[in-house]
């Protein structure tokens, strides 16, 4: 069974930084690609930024030159940087892979983590 487990939230003041991470565990033998969604109330989720196997990322142009992703394939974690925080950036961040195990290819979720910016 797969998890992917969240940490890293929390209340930051506006233009403060947070970093997120997300570790998958279980029976996984290859990640094609990680990254993260958010959901801020009455809105629906919406990409935040991938990142492949490659390396290749891909950012939501609302934060584009503020956050940054990165991983550590060997440890099967991806992570955000997020800088120059703004209140709009208030939502739940959920960290999200495509990956294969002994059943196939799947996209996972977490369980999310809640990132509230104050101005």
């Amino acid at each position: 069974q797969v998890q992917l487990v969240e940490s890293g939230g929390g209340l930051v003041q506006a233009g403060g930084s947070l970093r997120l991470s997300c570790a998958a565990s279980g029976s996984i033998s290859s990640i094609n690609v990680m990254g993260w969604y958010r959901q801020a109330p009455g809105k629906q989720r919406e990409l935040v930024a991938t990142i492949t196997s490659d390396g290749s990322t891909n950012y939501a142009d609302s934060v584009k030159g503020r956050f940054t992703i990165t991983t550590d394939n060997a440890k099967k974690k991806v992570y955000l940087q997020m800088t120059s925080l703004e209140p709009e950036d208030t939502a739940a961040y959920y960290c999200t892979s495509r990956l294969r195990t002994y059943t196939g290819w799947g996209t996972y979720w977490g369980q999310g983590t809640q990132v509230t910016v104050s101005s």
